[in-house]
């Protein structure tokens, strides 16, 4: 693997070990160059409660890629998980630098009821 996969990895395990610890529901986030995808994520790591991405039929139209794309997913993911009674979680970014789809995945998901 490459050393910027492998920094991003160990930044990511570091936060997932706090949120085992505090037993928290996770808002996980990965992003890839074309698409980003969001899942709320059980306590005990061993369910996915909901998922949101670029894929869903509903947000495939158009640019995938970008931050419209994200806070589209934000919004749904948001939705998704008030449907189910998840209303605080913790927000999982992988690794990922807080800033551009991954804030603005992070943004949405905020306005649309989630607390983080």
């Amino acid at each position: 693997m490459t050393d910027k996969k492998v920094s991003r990895l160990r930044r990511a395990r570091k936060a997932r070990l706090k949120m085992q610890e505090l037993q928290t529901v996770r808002l996980c986030v990965y992003r890839s160059s074309q698409h980003i995808y969001a899942q709320v994520i059980s306590a005990d790591g061993g369910k996915v409660l909901v998922q949101a991405s670029t894929l869903d039929k509903e947000l495939r139209d158009g640019a995938t890629g970008n931050i419209e794309a994200a806070k589209k997913v934000g919004q749904l993911v948001a939705e998704r998980a008030k449907a189910v009674g998840v209303a605080k979680v913790a927000f999982d970014r992988s690794g990922f630098k807080y800033h551009g789809r991954v804030k603005a995945l992070a943004d949405a998901a905020r306005e649309g009821g989630l607390e983080f």
